[in-house]
């Protein structure tokens, strides 16, 4: 192979692994690259693992011609069953894992056995010559990331020839490595913002990490609970407990972020999240918008259960606006980024009224003063109220409903 060819796949393996290109850009660099360097790939499938709340791992494709495919996309849990996992325990991957294997060859052209589905669908395509090959990391490297799975394919009459598969072996574990660590920074974002939120955990990963550095902000907080949880939590079965939990917290969450929030905290059933913009009736704007998608979802939720005979519940939410201390608490080995301040006191204080006022939401008087025109001839004033351990009785409001 050409000295300057190989010169070229080194430096850009190097430079997609250090700079974080998106693995797709990754593969098709390399497959050009290779096509250049004289092995005639044509259809390539690279699998690697994640760790991810829904999906278990991630597939890139690269075809010659770049038509007629899905070059990314996700799947789900094989343990789970279903077409996925129908279609891994009858794959080439699958029985080079359970077996302990590292690679396997199937000359498609010359009529050797097509022992997995796949083959027979990539010899109608044309396709001469099949490598499929695994890249195993150290054992436990990072949940269940075990390597990078991956297969090439030649349309070329003769398949691959022996000097072109032994180049293709040679810069493989190049190409894992690179992919590899493209690989763990997706599953740095994705646990950071899975576990602290979407901004707190950007903050992270841009170093924001140093113990007792707080940025002062202003937003508007939301704190919301389930009615009757304990209750709920007493009769139910253990196994009932966390699919309903989880079933309210989407509603909950969903609704916030697809309002521009925040959540920040998961407390047993209840949520925690900010909403902040430069114009802090935007804000509130936002944050009430959050509440009207997450009624409509919560019902949802509720509807489908009541179907199927499974416990429901109803949210009750304390809405307000203050100022917070926002950013890393906690000791030296344990950190947690969140909001602190009277603030956060007060609006839990307020979502904890619901009940005897027997009201789903309750304002502060803050927000009401600070919310849009629009916003706030939709508020009706529902008395005065002390908190617990708020100095100053305050005026509280719920949503006028239609």
């Amino acid at each position: 192979m050409d000295h300057a060819r190989t010169a070229e796949l080194l430096t850009f393996l190097s430079e997609a692994g250090l700079r974080a290109y998106s693995e797709i850009d990754l593969l098709r660099g390399f497959c050009e690259r290779l096509r250049g360097a004289g092995v005639p790939v044509a259809r390539v499938v690279v699998l690697i693992d994640t760790l991810h709340p829904v999906h278990e791992g991630r597939v890139f494709r690269w075809q010659r011609g770049g038509e007629g495919f899905k070059p990314v996309s996700e799947y789900g849990r094989v343990s789970d069953g279903g077409e996925a996992a129908r279609k891994w325990v009858v794959s080439p991957f699958h029985h080079l894992l359970v077996t302990g294997g590292a690679e396997m060859r199937r000359r498609l052209a010359r009529g050797e056995i097509a022992d997995f589905p796949i083959l027979d669908e990539l010899r109608a395509e044309g396709q001469t010559d099949y490598l499929a090959l695994i890249h195993r990391f150290a054992e436990g490297a990072l949940g269940e990331m075990d390597g990078v799975y991956s297969s090439w394919t030649t349309d070329e009459r003769e398949g691959f020839s022996e000097p072109q598969l032994a180049f293709l072996r040679q810069w493989l574990p190049v190409f894992a490595l690179a992919l590899k660590c493209i690989s763990l920074g997706r599953v740095a974002e994705t646990l950071v913002t899975t576990y602290l939120g979407r901004d707190a955990g950007q903050r992270v990963l841009s170093g924001r990490i140093a113990r007792g550095v707080a940025e002062r902000i202003s937003a508007v907080l939301w704190y919301s609970d389930l009615r009757g949880f304990t209750g709920i939590a007493e009769a139910a079965q253990p196994d009932e407990i966390i699919p309903f939990l989880n079933d309210y917290a989407n509603a909950v969450i969903s609704a916030v972020h697809d309002a521009g929030g925040d959540a920040l905290k998961l407390i047993g059933d209840g949520t925690l999240a900010i909403f902040t913009a430069d114009d802090v009736s935007r804000a509130c704007a936002c944050a009430l918008e959050a509440e009207s998608l997450m009624r409509a979802r919560v019902q949802a939720v509720s509807q489908g259960r009541s179907a199927q005979g499974a416990p429901t519940a109803e949210v009750y939410l304390g809405l307000h606006v203050g100022e917070v201390y926002y950013g890393n608490i906690g000791s030296e080995d344990r950190l947690d980024f969140t909001v602190v301040g009277p603030a956060v006191n007060e609006v839990s204080r307020i979502a904890a009224l619901c009940r005897s006022v027997e009201k789903d939401v309750l304002i502060s008087s803050a927000l009401a003063s600070l919310a849009r025109p629009a916003d706030r001839s939709r508020l009706v004033s529902v008395g005065r109220y002390a908190l617990r351990g708020v100095e100053r009785p305050q005026d509280l409001f719920t949503l006028e409903r239609g």
